[in-house]
């Protein structure tokens, strides 16, 4: 009897290497929730994480039981400010610059509509600010003749102004732009309304960069044609609205994009 019970237990499968492999699946589970957590260090997101695993994995040293990858005191702050609910979802690190640079672009916008009401251009220039920057809007029958390029001489003046106020404020990126309606050119100097709105932003940038105060690195020009109406070109006052220069000051924070 006691042959055939050895014999029983000889053929019984060894199972202890389940307990380290499964101790392996567990660490490796843990390291990669600890990896992702730390790729974006959110310390209230950090903390739950820590709670739900150290609950999980009591009866030995958590995986996440290491110093918080924010200081100490800030630490204790946000637990303050969680226990007065004054703990915000998400950063916002650089609100005090965003908001200091759009307050200075709104000072550049001050001057331009202080010229425009001066020089009673309400009907031929317009601006309006966003988070893309500034942006002004010149409507081209005050810069140039229908289907030329060339800025009229009595009209040098209103680019000659435009930049003496960009100069006025700090270095920034602008990016100049000539739009068309959709009235296919027929002249020998353009093939195409392509090729005379970009023409007609790059003529309107050297006029401006005639000021020495200005970085020319800084300036960009592009031609849409008329592929980025602001109206229907179904109407005349549609085309109209069309037939456009643009100058986009950038934010500091931004830089001209490629086409």
């Amino acid at each position: 009897m006691r042959s055939r019970k050895k014999n029983r237990n000889d053929h019984h499968t060894d199972e202890s290497w389940l307990i380290p492999y499964a101790d392996i699946l567990t660490l490796l589970l843990a390291l990669f929730i600890v990896l992702f957590a730390l790729s974006s260090i959110d310390a209230q997101k950090f903390e739950r994480l820590a709670r739900a695993f150290n609950s999980n994995f009591d009866g030995g040293i958590s995986v996440l039981e290491y110093p918080s990858p924010l200081p100490q005191q800030e630490m204790e702050n946000i637990e303050e400010n969680k226990q007065n609910g004054k703990v915000q979802n998400e950063p916002h690190d650089n609100d005090e610059s965003g908001n200091s640079d759009q307050e200075e672009l709104a000072e550049v916008q001050n001057r331009f509509n202080q010229y425009i009401e001066e020089n009673n251009l309400k009907n031929n220039i317009k601006t309006s600010l966003n988070e893309e920057g500034l942006l002004i809007t010149i409507r081209d029958d005050i810069l140039f003749d229908s289907g030329s390029a060339k800025v009229r001489k009595k009209d040098k003046i209103l680019a000659t102004d435009i930049a003496k106020m960009l100069a006025m404020g700090s270095a920034r990126n602008v990016v100049i732009s000539g739009h068309t309606d959709n009235v296919p050119i027929h002249n020998s100097n353009f093939d195409s309304n392509w090729h005379l709105s970009v023409m007609r932003a790059v003529n309107v940038m050297k006029i401006i960069l005639e000021n020495k105060n200005l970085d020319p690195s800084k300036f960009s020009a592009k031609g849409y044609g008329e592929y980025k109406p602001v109206a229907s070109n179904d109407t005349a006052e549609g085309r109209q609205k069309n037939r456009r220069v643009e100058i986009l000051i950038l934010p500091n924070n931004k830089k001209a994009e490629p086409n």
